[in-house]
């Protein structure tokens, strides 16, 4: 049994290590106050057999963070990204308009109480202009579950297609 504060979560498991199934997800966090959301979604990824990169504190009020982030982000081979966002909740969008990989939104609930407890965050992801799959409020373990899930795919994708390539070659 493993457990995560930051995460809130608890893992209980015989003790066999995780295989590595080659998924990569990136986890990015708003703000500091939306990180245990997001370390709980990156607890489940990591569960899930994918490689974890986090990001945390880039949000907009301090986009000039984000920028440099993403460059490096590109360059990882992710497979899929989650933005853990609360107040406007508009950073998955901004994230999803600059790279070029599946993006899961994570409304958080913590924030100003116009926030409504993340029903802000929630319905801004929901009417994103760019193309992104929204989870509840505060459902870390969801986010982190369907993200690994594509990741997983895309990298059994590429590896099936290394093999395509090498029989061809021969």
């Amino acid at each position: 049994m493993s457990g995560n504060s930051r995460a809130r979560t608890v893992v209980i498991h015989d003790g066999t290590p995780i295989p590595k199934i080659g998924g990569v997800v990136g986890i990015i966090s708003a703000g500091t106050a939306d990180i245990p959301v997001a370390e709980e979604a990156r607890v489940v990824a990591s569960e899930m057999g994918c490689e974890t990169i986090t990001v945390y504190d880039v949000g907009i009020a301090g986009i000039h963070r984000l920028i440099p982030e993403i460059q490096k982000l590109k360059a990882m081979m992710l497979g899929a990204i989650v933005v853990a966002a609360g107040r406007e909740g508009t950073l998955p969008t901004i994230v999803s308009g600059l790279i070029d990989v599946s993006v899961i939104g994570l409304p958080v609930s913590i924030g100003y109480e116009a926030g409504c407890e993340g029903k802000a965050a929630l319905l801004a992801m929901l009417q994103s202009c760019s193309t992104i799959a929204v989870v509840n409020i505060d459902a870390g373990f969801v986010a982190g579950a369907y993200a690994a899930r594509i990741a997983n795919m895309v990298a059994a994708a590429g590896k099936q297609e290394k093999m395509n390539d090498r029989k061809k070659g021969s």
